[in-house]
């Protein structure tokens, strides 16, 4: 067929805290057919061929993205057979239950699942998903390019997969819409958009199975993390304020967006894992549907009050839920704020407010389904491990030590703002631990400092910083000199504390990348690649010459 050749990709790593470059190898031959030289690269299991570089798109450092969607995958339909298993195991009922209305969906009788990549550009993810996640029956490939339908079905022949993957050209939306009845929903879909996923989320939570999982990637973090609120108002119904832990704040954008589109479907999502990695963030949810239980959405939904001058911030509900007894009553809260005084302004700096949202306010991730990802990885020989796994061990590890409290501040954020020494993190988290609260690490930032302690007790860190400061100079009209001027009333321990040691231990794994070197970011579009938002509004030509 060809000579086979070696390329190396330079690939930037973090180990303990800071990158440094690890070589990875990638197989990639040379393949001739006819006159034609066809390049081809595997990934996993999965081989994809392209000839040239303008009409071909594949981005290596996607791999981790790609390596998590098939562990998340695996566990998934690993979680579902189990589910199967102890359903067959229950006895039959003693006298014959009362006839219901059965819900038609279609099952195949081994437990296989369907998935839909709905913007499968290489087919790339399709082909790895059809050799490296078990029981799959079968997996369409969509997408809008006739040049990338083309490139699918080539790799899919080349693979040997034609009876588990179907090509198919056509537009995310109605490809979606075409399988929203109950019969034809699929077990899970994957949405890997170029920018947002906005467009195709109404789509996707109609075409899901019941207890089936919803992937999707968004790399529009500009719009997400506060940069144009009016577009990510017009794109996710929500309001993103300018914060330290804005990368958070877009998972939880993304979240509301997708629960709220789910629930004009008496449906409702349960994420399962939510992350912000590199330049894009990705999350993964299982919709449910229940009308009972999508009426307490709004009650996972919070605004977000946030100071211009110190950057504290209090996370105000938007709906509460009464239960007493059987009954149940939904009201709006009673408006009280911590962090407002008299006039509107920051009760600890006098400076005026922002406020974003709505935001999903509810926890991001199972922690339970988390451990069992772990586990798997950790099971994993070494030899069938996946290229990125050091690293998918040192993110899944770090996002199960999160702890639940919304958002986050960074280890130097504070002390900017009174212009203090800044503290080792040890002796912040143990400050933090000693006063009775709680304290982690986020995978969104590796200076990241996730608490339930309030703002009040933050700043009274700060004042027992500055006290042991022998010279310090701040102006006192600006927000660390409001601060500073109050007394100290509250008690602060610097002490190690014995969970902020094994904090500190941990965070020497493989968890976060450089964002500096060859091949970062989102790549330009394929040639041929048509706009997911006007995709929709193409003429067929295919359809121009029948007529």
């Amino acid at each position: 067929l060809g000579q086979a050749h070696t390329t190396t990709f330079a690939v930037r790593r973090l180990l303990t805290g800071f990158a440094v470059y690890r070589l990875r190898q990638i197989r990639m031959m040379t393949v001739e057919a006819g006159d034609e030289e066809w390049s081809v690269i595997q990934e996993g299991m999965a081989k994809i061929s392209f000839k040239g570089e303008k009409s071909f798109f594949y981005n290596e450092i996607q791999e981790f993205n790609r390596d998590l969607t098939v562990t998340v995958l695996r566990q998934f339909v690993d979680d579902r057979m189990k589910e199967r298993g102890e359903k067959d195991e229950i006895p039959p009922p003693e006298t014959e239950p009362v006839a219901k209305k059965q819900k038609f969906q279609i099952e195949e009788k081994d437990g296989s699942i369907r998935i839909l990549d709905a913007l499968s550009a290489s087919g790339l993810r399709a082909l790895r998903f059809s050799q490296e996640v078990p029981h799959v029956s079968s997996i369409i490939a969509n997408d809008f390019s006739d040049t990338a339908v083309e490139a699918i079905k080539r790799n899919v022949k080349l693979n040997g997969v034609e009876d588990k993957v179907e090509a198919i050209y056509g537009d995310a939306v109605s490809t979606m819409m075409a399988h929203r009845a109950i019969d034809k929903r699929f077990h899970a879909v994957d949405l890997d958009p170029y920018g947002s996923a906005s467009p195709f989320l109404d789509s996707a939570v109609q075409c899901v199975a019941d207890r089936g999982l919803l992937m999707v990637t968004c790399t529009d973090m500009a719009t997400l993390c506060g940069n144009t609120p009016e577009a990510c108002f017009n794109k996710y119904d929500s309001i993103p304020i300018r914060t330290k832990a804005c990368h958070e704040m877009a998972l939880r954008i993304l979240l509301r967006s997708m629960d709220a589109h789910a629930n004009r479907y008496t449906r409702y999502i349960e994420p399962l894992l939510a992350i912000s990695i590199d330049f894009y963030i990705r999350v993964f949810v299982r919709v449910h549907t229940g009308a009972r239980q999508a009426k307490d959405s709004a009650t996972k939904c919070i605004r977000v009050l946030q100071c211009t001058g110190c950057q504290s911030f209090e996370t105000v509900p938007i709906l509460r839920k009464t239960v007493d007894g059987v009954s149940v009553k939904y009201a709006a809260p009673v408006v009280h704020s911590a962090l407002t005084r008299e006039g509107g302004k920051c009760v600890h700096c006098s400076h005026s407010l922002h406020e974003g949202g709505p935001y999903y306010g509810a926890p991001i991730h199972n922690k339970d389904f988390v451990s069992r990802l772990i586990q798997r990885l950790e099971s994993t020989p070494e030899a069938e491990r996946l290229g990125t796994h050091k690293r998918l061990m040192g993110v899944l590890q770090c996002v199960n030590e999160e702890i639940e409290a919304p958002f986050y501040f960074l280890h130097d954020q504070l002390s900017l703002v009174v212009k203090c020494t800044v503290p080792k993190m040890l002796s912040v988290r143990s400050a933090i631990l000693h006063a009775g609260f709680e304290v982690s690490g986020s995978h969104c930032h590796p200076r990241a400092v996730k608490t339930n302690a309030p703002p009040a007790f933050l700043w009274e860190m700060c004042r027992r910083l500055v006290e042991e400061s022998a010279t310090h100079k701040i102006e006192a009209t600006s927000s660390g000199g409001v601060i500073l001027s109050k007394k100290r009333e509250t008690e602060i321990n610097f002490t190690p504390h014995p969970k902020a040691h094994q904090l500190q231990k941990n965070d020497q794994a493989v968890r976060f990348q450089c964002n500096k070197g060859k091949n970062w970011g989102p790549k330009a579009k394929a040639k041929g690649s048509v706009n997911s938002v006007k995709a929709g509004f193409q003429v067929d030509a295919d359809a121009i010459k029948k007529d």
